[in-house]
């Protein structure tokens, strides 16, 4: 409504503007000889072309952020502390694993190359987002929205795919999400299996146990359909997820100290190059989280130097690394597909972290699955008579979670191989090639010069498509072993 009122004030005062130059130029005429009839007609003219000129000028500062009516818009800092929490999550965990599979020195260059990739692909998403909002005078756009809107903002030859772009894109949300959330309940049913294995005898199958105990829970905990209502459990799924990577690095930081550096390894063999990639991928990717923290914000500085993604990104890449690092030095060749499995099973300390990684995942995992309900339902609502809009969406969330517990069923305790097929899939997919692709047709016509813009963004997706063919191959291996 507001940019609707906002437009059509601009229109009358441009009308009326327009009127009161064209009265001034009839009595101007009027007074004027017609020795000076040359002279009077094109100051009229100018003033005219000023007028549209100041016209051109209003229309071309158009700023989104100055259209946004939030109740509660985020500041810089509260904008950094989203993107640290959608980027440190339990794939932290998972770093010293790629490590194992690069080596010190690769894994420290490696590290700071994927994470200035990812933080570049993020400025793509978001400067076509930003390019559109101004052209069409929207205060914001999400993720799936930006994709349609710059496809039908593109060529004339692919317009007619904007619906199969944010599709695409919303299904690649989706899934994205649902097989991380099967990665959390791997990450859960093996931390409470170590757990529990501390105390009694450790029986083949604990784990698979665990994923039908957790499929209990979710079906209940999952019905909540609020996001507010899930305040709480994220906090304490913060809490716990501090506690544990604080004990974590505890043991660390003390078996660093009983380490011979010769045996660690500062590179090894190309084929453990892929499997580094794909780590690193899921444990750094958060696009999925961009978009809304971007517009709930009133100020240009999310992007920018410095922005809050600038300053949010050195933070993670930094964090990143120092844990990667730490972990393969301290563990070396025995570092486990999360590091917590390198954790001693009969202190008390370990067993603490055992059981706060476990709360963590658990409610974390309720967070996460509430973006890929919220748009799968949206989809399918308005097919679904009113009266039944209830009870269909209680069997579709038992459907869901019990898909996802299903997957993480069939992958067993193959946690590292599971990692590897989302990174190299889903989380390449979102965050390196969706992004490349809007930058080239939002550019379409300005590709620069030498065609640059279409040159670096192709070069961006055979990198996804280097990860995307060879992660999955070894990652497919690894589950066959």
């Amino acid at each position: 409504m507001l940019i609707v009122e906002y437009n059509l004030a601009l229109f009358f005062f441009c009308v009326t503007y327009r009127q009161a130059k064209i009265t001034m130029t009839k009595k101007k005429f009027e007074l004027d000889s017609p020795n000076n009839f040359n002279s009077t007609t094109t100051l009229a003219n100018n003033e005219q072309i000023s007028t549209q000129i100041s016209i051109e000028s209003i229309d071309k500062i158009y700023s989104p952020y100055e259209h946004r009516i939030l109740a509660h818009p985020n500041s810089f800092l509260g904008a950094l502390i989203h993107i640290l929490k959608g980027s440190l999550g339990s794939g932290l965990l998972a770093v010293p694993r790629a490590f194992l599979n690069s080596g010190l020195l690769v894994g420290v260059i490696g590290t700071m190359l994927i994470g200035f990739i990812c933080t570049y692909t993020v400025h793509l998403l978001v400067s076509a987002s930003q390019k559109i909002c101004i052209k069409k005078k929207i205060p914001s756009l999400g993720f799936a929205e930006t994709a349609e809107a710059v496809f039908d903002n593109g060529p004339p030859n692919i317009k007619k795919f904007s619906k199969v772009a944010k599709l695409f894109v919303e299904i690649a949300l989706t899934m994205t999400h649902f097989v991380g959330n099967a990665v959390y309940i791997v990450f859960i049913s093996e931390s409470m299996a170590k757990l529990i294995g501390s105390h009694y005898e450790p029986a083949k199958y604990w784990s698979q146990y665990f994923k039908i105990i957790i499929l209990i829970l979710l079906i209940i905990f999952c019905q909540i359909r609020e996001l507010k209502h899930l305040v709480p459990f994220s906090f304490l799924a913060n809490a716990t997820m501090v506690l544990a990577l604080a004990i974590t690095g505890y043991y660390m930081v003390k078996d660093m100290t009983l380490v011979d550096p010769s045996e660690r390894k500062l590179a090894t063999s190309i084929s453990g190059i892929p499997t580094f990639f794909t780590t690193i991928i899921f444990a750094m990717e958060g696009i999925g989280t961009i978009m809304p923290v971007e517009n709930s914000m009133v100020t240009d500085s999310f992007i920018g130097c410095p922005g809050v993604l600038n300053v949010a990104m050195t933070f993670v890449v930094t964090f990143y690394t120092v844990i990667g690092f730490c972990g393969y030095y301290a563990f070396g060749d025995k570092t486990e597909a999360t590091i917590t499995q390198n954790l001693p099973d009969d202190e008390v300390l370990a067993q603490v972290v055992q059981a706060s990684i476990s709360i963590a995942i658990f409610f974390t995992f309720m967070l996460q699955y509430y973006v890929p309900i919220d748009i799968t339902w949206r989809r399918m609502k308005p097919h679904i008579p009113q009266e039944k809009h209830n009870i269909a969406q209680i069997i579709w969330r038992i459907l869901t979670v019990s898909f996802i517990v299903g997957v993480a069923a069939a992958a067993g305790n193959h946690l590292g191989p599971l990692i590897d097929l989302l990174g190299a899939i889903f989380f390449s997919t979102l965050g390196l090639f969706i992004p490349s692709f809007l930058d080239i047709v939002v550019n379409w016509n300005e590709w620069g010069r030498f065609n640059w813009i279409l040159m670096k963004d192709l070069v961006l997706i055979i990198f996804f498509l280097f990860g995307l063919i060879s992660g999955t191959y070894f990652a497919i291996l690894n589950f066959i072993e």
